[in-house]
């Protein structure tokens, strides 16, 4: 009844735009940092100063100086850095440029786990059966994709899946000119240089630690994972496997691409 009279009193005093709802903050309070103390602080921080050491100099409790650097949006030195401007890029040719990349999978035994394939009540809970890797070569221009499933990711491994890979692409009339990688081991290995070097290829390698040069492969990769190796629960390692051409011939054929307006990459 109490809370009645307050709302009567707030339509008689103004109207019924007295009654909208408002923030409950209060409107003045007492122990509230002031401006120069917060310039203060971004002014300290913008020399690389850590929070614990702006508390000491400043005689404030650490916690006040992290909320305040949090609420500036500086609760981490990496902020004070200009990001990187991300620069996409397209090749004009299929065949132009091809991505090479690969992707750790947990073995299955058993639909319980789908990752690591951990027997149920396992003393060593971390006790799995395995990986297998996920190799994805992604052409440019088109989007057209070639996958397989290996036992692993070591050189060998490396150096079949990019003689197949010409060969598929080939078959679909692209002639490739150019492999674009990372610089994991299998790639800088002797004899993947020479495989390269046998197809007439060129090699360009990513920036150590940026793998955005590469981010179509990744990007495909996490597609990947999404529409294929998570999208249900495999009873088994090889039945994963046996649902990856059907679900790569989707991606090529019938599955429309943002970057290509909408259409498959075979059109």
């Amino acid at each position: 009844m109490r809370q009645s009279y307050r709302w009567l009193a707030r339509y008689l005093s103004g109207g019924a735009a007295a009654l909208a709802d408002c923030s409950s903050a209060p409107q003045r309070c007492k122990h509230r940092i002031g401006a120069e103390w917060v310039s203060e602080i971004e002014r300290l921080r913008r020399q690389r100063m850590s929070g614990p050491a702006m508390a000491r100099q400043l005689h404030m409790p650490v916690s006040t100086v992290g909320a305040i650097l949090r609420r500036l949006g500086l609760g981490k030195l990496a902020a004070l850095e200009p990001k990187p401007v991300v620069v996409s890029y397209e090749r004009e040719r299929p065949g132009e440029l091809i991505h090479l990349d690969s992707k750790k999978l947990g073995r299955i035994e058993g639909i319980w786990h789908r990752i690591t394939g951990r027997t149920q009540g396992a003393v060593n809970r971390h006790h799995g059966i395995g990986w297998e890797a996920l190799h994805v070569c992604i052409d440019d221009a088109t989007r057209l994709a070639y996958s397989e499933i290996l036992a692993d990711e070591r050189k060998a491994s490396a150096v079949g899946v990019l003689e197949r890979a010409l060969g598929w692409f080939a078959g679909h009339g692209v002639t490739v000119e150019r492999v674009m990688t990372d610089n994991g081991s299998a790639y800088l290995s002797k004899a993947f240089r020479m495989a390269v070097a046998a197809a007439g290829l060129k090699h360009k390698r990513t920036k150590p630690y940026t793998p955005r040069t590469n981010g179509k492969a990744e990007r495909f990769i996490q597609t990947s994972l999404r529409e294929w190796a998570y999208a249900r629960p495999y009873a088994s390692s090889q039945e994963r496997s046996m649902a990856l051409m059907p679900w790569l011939d989707h991606y090529n054929i019938e599955r429309p691409h943002t970057a290509l307006a909408h259409h498959p990459p075979v059109v």
